[in-house]
């Protein structure tokens, strides 16, 4: 797992997610919020996000949380692993407004307010987005995609990734350290 996206409706919790992993797993994140939008409430072009998505799944490690329907199949082809959050709408909707206010990493400017189209589209989402989501992964069945359907089933999966990359890391250095004896 080092070529990651995270994806799913708006308010699902993908940002919070893809900074907890990031930290785990020590890979870096790129919220594709940021690069698409600037300071002003302005974006780049539909050109500009597909270079600057190449440029980062060209590495190999990394981390890609958002949507962006533009370039989502280009980020599934160069994912090892995809996270889909699919939560309720009314969960989504709840985590959108909970953020109003708020200064967060993966957006340049504090949301004052909801904007009606962008609820819309959250409501819409599972009806709308989602098909053409599960419509483009239906072609990379081979890929690993992990699905949550809540937020239960996020915090057990972080809880045991946390266990799991703590035991390599011991695993590791023990070997590391017999190895280290055996040449002396």
């Amino acid at each position: 797992m080092k070529q990651i996206i995270i994806i799913g409706c708006p308010g699902s919790g993908k940002t919070y997610f893809a900074k907890q992993l990031s930290e785990i797993l020590q890979i870096e994140l790129f919220h594709m919020d940021n690069i698409y939008w600037k300071k002003d409430k302005t974006h780049i072009s539909r050109g500009e996000l597909i270079s600057a998505v190449d440029r980062i799944i060209s590495q190999s490690e990394w981390i890609l949380d958002g949507n962006y329907i533009s370039t989502i199949e280009q980020r599934i082809k160069g994912a090892d692993t995809i996270f889909l959050f699919d939560y309720t709408t009314k969960d989504c909707l709840e985590g959108v407004k909970s953020r109003i206010g708020v200064k967060r990493d993966d957006i340049p400017w504090i949301e004052t307010k909801l904007d009606p189209d962008f609820q819309k589209w959250i409501m819409d989402f599972r009806k709308d987005t989602l098909p053409e989501i599960e419509k483009i992964l239906e072609r990379y069945k081979y890929k690993k995609v992990i699905r949550f359907v809540c937020r239960e089933d996020k915090e057990k999966y972080l809880m045991k990734l946390k266990k799991n990359v703590n035991k390599n890391i011991t695993i590791h250095i023990t070997e590391l350290n017999i190895e280290l004896q055996d040449d002396q």
